[in-house]
């Protein structure tokens, strides 16, 4: 799998994203087991109970058995071209879920932005 591939799926997958309220879809793609998942942001009238793209696509891989994160990349394509990067990156809580199944070396693919390594992006996880 490619970077391209998985930036690729990434940005397919923001296309299905349910948005009404923040009007901002984003598309993630992770690597897990060498097999490819794909999620999408799912916001709900109860804030709280909204899903971000990277945990979605990362349930999707625990939810088939894969548990091993090589990889992920992010597309938010209603980012506008003049934002910083903070209107690109992973929340807290989706770099917590990452560090669960990931490691330190794990890529971050942030389109239009750059490569990460976990580690950078979290660098104390919370670990029992």
């Amino acid at each position: 799998m490619t970077d391209t591939e998985l930036i690729a799926a990434a940005t397919a997958a923001a296309a299905f994203a349910h948005c009404p309220y923040s009007r901002f879809r984003v598309g993630a793609a992770v690597l897990a087991n060498g097999k490819m998942f794909s999620g999408c942001n799912v916001e709900n009238a109860s804030l709280g109970l909204t899903i971000c793209a990277e945990r979605a696509a990362i349930f999707a891989a625990v939810a088939a058995g894969c548990k091993s994160l090589s990889a992920i990349a992010i597309s938010c394509p209603d980012a506008p071209s003049t934002s910083d990067i903070s209107h690109h990156m992973p929340c807290g809580a989706c770099r917590q879920v990452m560090a669960e199944f990931g490691d330190d070396e794990t890529r971050v693919l942030v389109q239009g932005i750059a490569e990460f390594r976990l580690g950078e992006l979290l660098k104390h996880p919370f670990r029992l």
